[in-house]
C-alpha cells in the first residue's frame, strides 16, 4: 500500500487491473477528513486515464465498518468558532460524490459494517455496491440538528414509497435486505467471503464474480412495514407525519414517533422540504447543489453545535434545540435554507465537465 496523504489516513494501490483505496482511520470508524476527500479524489484523478487500471475498490480499515460520516468535531469546531472549514470541506466532498456517481470505470464498495452519513456518500453512488450481515446503514444526521447530505436526499426521496422519508426524518439504520430494497446496495455477499471476492475482482469481469459470491440477502423489515410507512409519511408537514404516526395501531409507527420528537425540529422540517424538492430535481447533481445551499445555513444555526455537542462532544444525549417545537419553526425559517448563494454557489449541475460525464 501506498499513502496518498501524509497521515497515511488514506492508503492506495494498484493490483491486477484494480484500484484499491482504504479509508484508514479504524479508531475513528474510518470518518473523513478534507484530506481523506482529497486523497480519494486524487486517486479517481490517477487511474481515471490508466489503462491498467479497470475498476476501483473502496473499502474501510479495521473490523467495524467502511466509514462512520465525516469528522463532525471538527465541523462542530467550525460552527462554534464561526469557522468556513466546514463548506471547504463539503464543497469537495459532494463533488467527490459527484464524480463516483459518474466515474468511467466500474466503482465497487464494500458496505461491511457501519456505513454512515459521508460513508453512504463514498459508497452507495458507486456502480457496484456490496454489503455484508454486518452492514448497518445509515443517515442520521436530524440527531446532530443536521440535514441528510453527500447525496442522501437523491437517494432516499427515490426509495420505494416512503421508505426514504422514514429513514430520514427518524434517522434509523437499516440492515442488508432493506439497504438493497431500498437502492442503497446492489448485492449480498457473507462477511467471510467478501475479500475473496474482492480478491477475485482482479483480472475478472464483476458482473462473474458477483454471480459467483453473492447470496440472498437476509430479509429486511422496511418492506413488511410498507402499509403503515407509506401512508403516515405522505402527510405534507412533518406535524401532520406525527399525527398519522401516533394514531396508527402498529407499535413500530408510534416508536418512529418517539425517535422523530428527539430530533432537531428545523432539522426535520428541513429534511423533509429537502426529500420533497430532490424528487423533482433531474440529476443528481441538482441535488447536492440543493445540499450545498442547505449545509451551509445549518452551519451558522445553533442546533447544528448543540446536536454535536450532546451526542459526541458530552455525550449527555440531551440537546437543547433552538427552537424547541415544530410549531415554532417558521415557513419563512425553512425557505431560507434553500436561498441561492450566488458566487458561493457549488455549481454541479452546470458544471460543464459533469454534463459531458452525465452523457
Amino acid at each position: 500500500m501506498t499513502s496518498t496523504t501524509e497521515q497515511e489516513t488514506v492508503l492506495t494501490r494498484r493490483q491486477a487491473g484494480v484500484g484499491r483505496i482504504v479509508l484508514n482511520r479504524p479508531r475513528a470508524l474510518n470518518a473523513l477528513t478534507h484530506a481523506m476527500v482529497r486523497g480519494i479524489d486524487a486517486a479517481l484523478t490517477a487511474w481515471e486515464h490508466d489503462e491498467d487500471v479497470r475498476l476501483v475498490v473502496i473499502t474501510g480499515a479495521g473490523e467495524r465498518g467502511l466509514c462512520a460520516g465525516g469528522d463532525i468535531r471538527a465541523i462542530h469546531a467550525d460552527a462554534v468558532g464561526g469557522g468556513t472549514g466546514s463548506l471547504d470541506f463539503w464543497r469537495d466532498e459532494y463533488r467527490l460524490n459527484a464524480r463516483i456517481a459518474r466515474y468511467p470505470k466500474t466503482y465497487v464498495a464494500a458496505m461491511d459494517g457501519i456505513v454512515m452519513g459521508g460513508g453512504v456518500g463514498v459508497s452507495a453512488h458507486g456502480g457496484l455496491r456490496i454489503v455484508t450481515e454486518r452492514s448497518t446503514i445509515a443517515m442520521p444526521e436530524t440527531g446532530i440538528g443536521f440535514v441528510p447530505d453527500v447525496g442522501g436526499t437523491h437517494l432516499l426521496a427515490r426509495a420505494p414509497g416512503e421508505c426514504g422519508t422514514h429513514l430520514a426524518l427518524t434517522g434509523s439504520a437499516i440492515g442488508p435486505g432493506d439497504a438493497i430494497a431500498c437502492g442503497l446496495a446492489d448485492h449480498f455477499i457473507p462477511s467471510h467471503r467478501l475479500d475473496a471476492a474482492l480478491e477475485a475482482l482482479a483480472g475478472r469481469d464483476s458482473g462473474e464474480v458477483v454471480a459467483r459470491f453473492a447470496e440472498p440477502a437476509p430479509g429486511g423489515e422496511l418492506v413488511e412495514r410498507r402499509g403503515w410507512i407509506d401512508a403516515c409519511y405522505a402527510g405534507d408537514s412533518v406535524e401532520e407525519i406525527l399525527e398519522r404516526l401516533d394514531a396508527d395501531g402498529e407499535q413500530a409507527a408510534k416508536q418512529a414517533a418517539e425517535h422523530i420528537r428527539a430530533k432537531s425540529p428545523t432539522a426535520l422540517k428541513v429534511t423533509l422540504a429537502s426529500l420533497r424538492r430532490a424528487r423533482e430535481l433531474a440529476s443528481l447533481e441538482a441535488v447536492l447543489d440543493q445540499e450545498y445551499r442547505v449545509s451551509t445555513v445549518a452551519l451558522g444555526t445553533p442546533d447544528l453545535a448543540e446536536g454535536i455537542r450532546a451526542q459526541v462532544i458530552d455525550k449527555d444525549r440531551a440537546p437543547r434545540w433552538s427552537p424547541d417545537t415544530l410549531e415554532a419553526v417558521r415557513a419563512e425559517q425553512v425557505a431560507a435554507f434553500f436561498e441561492p448563494l450566488g458566487a458561493r454557489e457549488l455549481g454541479l449541475a452546470i458544471s460543464p465537465s459533469t454534463e459531458e460525464a452525465g452523457r
